[in-house]
């Protein structure tokens, strides 16, 4: 089933990534070629077909007005499998820092937690796969190129924490009102950070299988973040300590 991915940043980064089959490429017609260069030079050398397009053509086939005036017709991003995962996280030598999401509701929300991740080191994101029903262009739009990047792992359940804890892999609750905050808690090893959405959560399952609970500090009557400022909070203080503390000196488990 092929799809539409819009902008430049969004096509770009799925032609470096090479995950997707692209059938074509539209341009607008009258912009100017500077602007398209590095997507007309790589689409030259991956042999991908790219045509000049009216804006009304555009226009049919885009989500809206914000595609940049580049529009791709190509292949669904492939989610990677949790096997796949699995035998990645086995032969890196990075120190795991995984995203786990529950409880998302809105297209874009995803889209900015997928770019804070990749800003922040992030080597996959893991969403329930009965809950992946989005609309990718919307996802793809606002995570700037990091969709095509980042890997998406959808999980049958929460049983998958189970391989990571046999391979020592902390799973992190993010919740309100624990006892510890994330300035309290370490983040340096290898790392599951589960986050819930402000509506429900992290559901009752998997806080059943977090080995430690943290929360976000707040000031002032503000009771809860949106899933996208909770996650960009959270993975800058894990990469803070990863970057600034060596692991063995004032941790706190």
């Amino acid at each position: 089933m092929m799809e539409h991915l819009e902008g430049r940043e969004s096509v770009l980064a799925a032609l470096k990534a090479g995950e997707r089959r692209f059938q074509l490429i539209l341009i607008r017609q009258g912009m100017h070629a500077e602007k398209a260069a590095d997507v007309l030079a790589l689409a030259e050398r991956r042999g991908v077909p790219v045509r000049r397009a009216e804006p009304r053509e555009l226009a049919a086939v885009a989500h809206g007005a914000t595609h940049g005036g580049i529009v791709a017709i190509c292949s669904a991003k492939p989610r990677m499998s949790v096997a796949d995962l699995l035998r990645q996280l086995d032969a890196s030598r990075t120190t795991p820092l995984l995203l786990l999401l529950e409880g998302i509701d809105d297209a874009r929300n995803l889209g900015f937690t997928l770019r804070t991740a990749d800003a922040m080191g992030v080597q996959a994101v893991l969403i329930k796969k009965h809950l992946w029903d989005f609309d990718t262009v919307e996802v793809a739009r606002p995570a700037s190129g990091a969709y095509e990047r980042m890997p998406l792992v959808q999980i049958e359940d929460v049983g998958t924490m189970k391989e990571f804890r046999r391979r020592e892999i902390t799973l992190v609750g993010c919740v309100p009102r624990a006892k510890r905050t994330i300035h309290d808690v370490d983040l340096r090893g290898p790392t599951v950070l589960a986050i819930g959405g402000e509506k429900r959560g992290l559901s009752g399952a998997l806080r059943g299988l977090c080995d430690v609970f943290a929360t976000i500090p707040i000031v002032g009557e503000q009771s809860s973040l949106s899933l996208s400022h909770a996650a960009a909070i959270v993975l800058a203080e894990a990469m803070r300590q990863r970057r600034t503390k060596p692991i063995g000196e004032d941790a706190l488990t």
